[in-house]
């Protein structure tokens, strides 16, 4: 294969990956005026319905524009040369492969940051405050952006440097040490991001004594579940979306509940959330889904052994001097249709284990509970009821809430 004919496959997938997207977002929104199930008509009065609409179709157009956007900035840095140019300037900025690296992975990162930001901004502070979600200050947000990169900088470059280290000394069996190491941060993100990433960006406060406390305790005691870890985190501060997660695993688990969900849902409904989290950690999802990313993140390591130092690679984005930084730019591109398929995957996968984590939550807690929560958690963000079934496949990672319905009614 010559430089020239891997060039041209690299720029056709990175459109392809875009026209299918297209095609998936466009057939998905052709169906958002479907009529709304029945067994869902109660999510939405009339007011709220087309407002709903509204959103979706709002969504939908922005999404459009930042997509194009993105893909156009991919394909002319493809066609001018850019990561070249990058590249020149990196070897005249260092002469160590490692300082390279990280310059060129720095520059591209903090550009494409910029370059997007405004996009963000838009979405925060036009769309979402249009429609009463946006909570988030000007200085949340840029103080967001700057903690994102300094994360970023601190610790994908030490990642980064020391992956480029181990090709360094160990030439194509430089994936054995970097899966243990990424499968070692892995673990530790697993069981400590709540306390070392979260405060980073919110005040986690544990839930007070009280009715919804002792209701939870009752329980976890009921289902043999021990819990002495439930947080509140302040969501409120960035938008009136609600969420709740389960992190953690032995005795650094922990639930944590969104003060926006304390606040749209009744206590019954929170703890019948807190059983479906509960489901989740009984049948083992934390561990298989961590076994997963695990075992996925060493075969894509070891493809990259296999490609990254071929020379065609560089010589199809134009560069001249093999590099580990240029092969992985050009190996990740390739990746893309491969982390696609493993995408169906998980996601597949993940759709099971919500079912999983309904049935167990029904089982062991009044399945109304959790039914009427899921529709006031829909009814709140003004979510598409009516998603069609290849998007659902494609991209979702949870079950629709018609499907979720049909499943709990099934077990009542």
């Amino acid at each position: 294969m010559q430089a020239e004919t891997l060039y041209y496959i690299i720029l056709g997938v990175v459109i392809a990956d875009f026209l299918i997207d297209t095609l998936l977002d466009t057939l998905n929104a052709r169906h958002f005026n479907d009529p709304i199930p029945e067994e869902l008509a109660d999510v939405y009065d009339d007011s709220k319905y087309e407002t709903s609409q509204r959103y979706k179709k709002e969504r939908y157009r922005f999404g459009l524009l930042s997509s194009v956007f993105t893909v156009m900035l991919t394909v002319l840095f493809l066609v001018f040369e850019g990561f070249a140019t990058v590249d020149e300037m990196a070897r005249s900025l260092a002469d160590h492969p490692i300082t390279i690296g990280l310059i060129f992975f720095g520059t591209i990162v903090i550009g494409s940051d910029l370059l997007t930001t405004p996009f963000s901004w838009y979405s925060t502070f036009v769309i979402e405050e249009k429609y009463g979600f946006n909570k988030t200050s000007r200085k949340t947000f840029l103080m967001d952006k700057v903690k994102g990169l300094l994360m970023t900088m601190i610790v994908g470059g030490g990642i980064l440097a020391l992956i480029i280290w181990f090709y360094m000394i160990a030439g194509d069996d430089f994936w054995w040490y970097a899966w243990i190491l990424v499968s070692v941060f892995v673990i530790l993100m697993n069981m400590f991001y709540a306390k070392l990433i979260v405060p980073l960006f919110n005040k986690q406060t544990a839930l007070e004594s009280g009715s919804l406390r002792t209701k939870i305790e009752t329980y976890a005691a009921k289902v043999g579940f021990q819990l002495d870890n439930i947080f509140v985190i302040d969501g409120s501060r960035r938008s009136t979306k609600a969420n709740a997660y389960f992190s953690g695993f032995g005795s650094e688990k922990r639930v944590t509940l969104y003060d926006t969900l304390i606040n749209d849902l009744e206590e019954e409904e929170i703890v019948a959330v807190l059983a479906h989290e509960v489901g989740h950690y009984k049948k083992k999802h934390i561990i298989y889904n961590l076994i997963a990313s695990i075992a996925t993140t060493g075969f894509t390591l070891w493809l990259l052994s296999l490609f990254v130092g071929n020379p065609l690679l560089s010589s199809a984005l134009s560069v001249s001097e093999p590099s580990f930084h240029i092969g992985l730019i050009g190996f990740g591109i390739l990746y893309s249709p491969i982390s696609e398929v493993t995408g169906l995957l998980m996601n597949y996968i993940s759709r099971k284990f919500e079912y999983q984590a309904d049935d167990y939550a029904s089982a062991t807690y009044d399945a109304k509970y959790l039914i009427s929560s899921l529709k006031k958690l829909s009814g709140n963000t003004l979510s598409n009821l009516t998603p069609h079934k290849t998007y659902i496949f494609v991209h979702y990672s949870h079950p629709s809430l018609l499907q979720r319905f049909q499943n709990l009614k099934a077990a009542i």
